[in-house]
């Protein structure tokens, strides 16, 4: 995977995840996605940046315009040093959270996208990495 474009954006308060979500835009545009797959992107971006806020007391999210072959897409890493996930797998089917939200946002993130990966430890935080890939580079 070539990385085209690559931007490290903080998030430490409500403000910062619409940074990340104008910026992943952005970057779907960049990379040609149609608008089905751009407001998915975004939706995701949006999701997973609140949660590493929320969930994790903030961290930082990677936002990369990528191209692989004759491929192009976005790939994003969301980072925090929160208290981990205690059940990853209950998290990921949806409808569980530690705080007051409908516990949605790394299931519905995971339907978004093409590619999604899940790394976390209890005391020490939370990595989450996905990718959405476009139409094919002409």
């Amino acid at each position: 995977m070539t990385v085209l474009v690559s931007e490290r954006l903080a998030i430490g308060v409500e403000g910062d995840v619409a940074v990340v979500r104008r910026r992943a835009r952005e970057l779907a545009q960049a990379a040609r996605f149609d608008a089905f797959a751009s407001a998915a992107i975004t939706t995701a971006a949006s999701e997973l940046s609140r949660n590493a806020l929320v969930h994790g007391g903030g961290g930082y999210a990677v936002v990369e315009h990528v191209s692989e072959g004759m491929r192009e897409g976005l790939r994003m890493v969301f980072v925090d040093e929160g208290p981990g996930i205690l059940d990853i797998d209950r998290a990921l089917r949806g409808g569980y959270s530690t705080g007051r939200s409908l516990g949605l946002g790394l299931s519905g993130s995971r339907r978004l996208v093409d590619e999604f990966h899940v790394e976390t430890s209890l005391g020490r935080g939370t990595r989450v990495e996905v990718v959405k890939w476009a139409r094919f580079r002409r």
